[in-house]
């Protein structure tokens, strides 16, 4: 009786302790925009409904431009207050909202320096905007300690000094834009893949890609040579020449370098151009070797206009082979954490892989701290960027192809693989529209190199921004019911054709996520009108709605009330059976499905 007492009573204290730290974060949260209202100057009103009565959190999420995790969390996700004319600093009650990780003050008149500590305050950014504005001061080197930030806009300050060179740091960033300032200084090398746009408007700057640092015009080139070399250029060139001769010639030829390598290239890419003699791993013995030197050549030297897609895993490239053929390569963005050991035997692992709906993984390259992985090329792009143009049976279709690629992680291996990254950008499109899942396994990748001492959540291995699960800001422990939420939300996108966090459809006064948005819709009694308008009305209505309860039983609050991978897709496969899409997939998984826990 005793022990049941001292049972009891330590689920008791565990109960107070855990409300007591969610009631701490939704007070802080409070705090944090009770400070950022009284801190600002708001002449159109902007903010006049940020009212706070009795401190309560209970409605933050409902306050213009305020974005929460979902209905029932109320940390904050998001500030999006963008051209409200608001005025004043940024100020320090920012720290208090901790959970944030998208921060867009643009356009509107504030001043003062870009605090130093933000990113401390701050340390889960993905989106940064602070354009337009009347900034002032240097860029604080220390936005390289949001080491999750995949977009950082400056531009349209008062800026001064040079870019820091510790922005090279920030592997995830994908938009970059500090043009029209009064910045100086030359450009990091690693950063000229931004492009002269990132740049613009800055007199005083200069380097790749803008203009070349220290050019001469041709008179003060002639003074200066009449006047410090003519005594001494015969000695010069002959002392030179037994230099080179003797001394780098040799020395080039022993490291393998040459004409126009250096070794003290800086940018990866150069890293890369010094190691282009390397082998590419490949998991099956192809007939002609590849080189590394052959990816740069087909991918152009890993430029911009081969750039296929960008996430929190790394950004992947289209190379295009002499043979015809092609390929995507993936630079990892954080693959260098794992030791080289450890890193071959998981994506040899990844390797043995296969199955219909997955991109198979065919080889990989590591070169220093730089890891690349090889794919087979998906014709046809991501769902993503085709979704628009695809009709209601096309939907339906890469809707169950998907979800029998995941299924086939979760429950068709001898062990399940978590996926951590689901969205509309994983999911790939063969030349058929055949859905193709990539980045499976990567989040083991990530979440090997933690510290023992670091959460999951901090080292940002959780998923894209908008497809996270709410129980992961608690829990820190990702799972595959996780993953059913993430896939959920993509379900919700095929039916709305809507956005993850940007709603579109000519409502006007709604803030929050697509979860939120068909949540409300369907409490009131329209749920026809999250339906993308692009299908409805066409003869397939009432399936529609049946898809749209599958996708909304995938994305409800408490993780064990979700169903599992493979009952979400034999829900979906009995509304595609109807078209004969997938007749010859009855028996399709020869092992026992492993019923795993959530």
């Amino acid at each position: 009786m005793k022990k049941m007492m001292l049972i009891i009573l330590i689920i008791f204290f565990i109960i107070i302790i855990l409300i007591s730290s969610s009631s701490s974060y939704a007070e802080d949260d409070v705090l944090c925009l009770k400070g950022l209202k009284n801190s600002l100057t708001d002449p159109s009103g902007r903010l006049s409904n940020w009212s706070f009565p009795n401190s309560s959190s209970s409605s933050i999420c409902k306050l213009t431009g305020v974005s929460c995790w979902n209905a029932k969390e109320n940390r904050i996700l998001s500030l999006h207050l963008p051209s409200m004319q608001l005025a004043g600093k940024i100020p320090e009650s920012l720290k208090l909202c901790r959970s944030l990780q998208s921060l867009d003050l643009s356009g509107n008149d504030i001043s003062g320096e870009i605090p130093p500590e933000i990113c401390s305050w701050l340390p889960y950014l993905v989106t940064l905007d602070l354009s337009g504005n009347k900034l002032s001061g240097s860029i604080p080197s220390q936005i390289a300690d949001c080491k999750f930030l995949n977009g950082l806009a400056l531009n349209e300050n008062k800026l001064t000094g040079p870019v820091p060179f510790q922005l090279t740091r920030l592997d995830r960033l994908q938009r970059l834009s500090l043009s029209d300032n009064d910045l100086s200084g030359s450009i990091p090398a690693d950063l000229s893949r931004f492009g002269e746009n990132g740049f613009a408007g800055n007199n005083r700057l200069c380097g790749k890609p803008l203009s070349t640092c220290g050019t001469l015009n041709g008179k003060n080139v002639t003074v200066i040579v009449i006047a410090g070399v003519t005594g001494a250029v015969g000695s010069l060139c002959v002392g030179f020449a037994v230099f080179w001769w003797f001394f780098i010639r040799d020395a080039r030829r022993k490291n393998g370098y040459g004409a126009g390598e250096s070794k003290d290239d800086g940018d990866w890419i150069g890293v890369l151009k010094s190691h282009k003699l390397v082998q590419v791993a490949l998991f099956q013995k192809p007939i002609v070797k590849i080189r590394l030197v052959d990816l740069i050549v087909a991918t152009d030297s890993f430029g911009s206009d081969n750039v296929l897609v960008s996430s929190r895993t790394g950004v992947s490239y289209k190379a295009d082979l002499p043979d015809g053929s092609a390929l995507e390569v993936k630079r990892l963005s954080c693959g260098y954490e794992v030791g080289e050991k450890l890193f071959k035997s998981e994506v040899n692992r990844l390797g043995q892989i296969r199955h219909p709906n997955l991109v198979p993984l065919l080889g990989f390259c590591v070169v220093e701290d730089e890891r690349l992985l090889v794919y087979k090329h998906m014709a046809n792009g991501t769902l993503n960027s085709r979704l628009r143009g695809l009709d209601w049976p096309g939907r339906v279709r890469i809707s169950v192809g998907a979800a029998r690629g995941l299924v086939w992680l979760h429950h068709g291996c001898e062990h399940a693989y978590l996926h951590q990254y689901i969205s509309s950008n994983v999911i790939l499109l063969d030349e058929d529209y055949d859905a193709r899942v990539i980045d499976y396994g990567l989040g083991k990748l990530v979440s090997s190199a933690r510290d023992s001492n670091d959460s999951s959540f901090s080292n940002g291995d959780f998923g894209e921004v908008g497809y996270v699960a709410p129980e992961y800001a608690s829990t820190m422990v990702a799972s595959l019911s996780g993953d059913v939420y993430a896939f959920g939300v993509v379900l919700l996108e095929i039916v709305t054709g809507q956005k993850p966090l940007s709603i579109n459809n000519g409502e006007d006064g709604f803030n929050g996520s697509l979860v939120d948005w068909v949540n409300k819709h369907l409490s009131d009694g329209r749920g026809k009108d999250v339906v993308d308008r692009c299908v409805i009305g066409k003869g397939y209505d009432d399936e529609m709605m049946q898809f749209l309860r599958i996708a909304c039983s995938c994305v409800v609050t408490r993780p064990k009330e979700r169903p599992l991978m493979v009952q979400v897709y034999e829900s979906l496969k009995k509304l595609g059976d109807q078209y004969g899409f997938f007749s010859e997939h009855s028996d399709e998984f020869p092992l026992i499905f492993n019923k795993q826990e959530h």
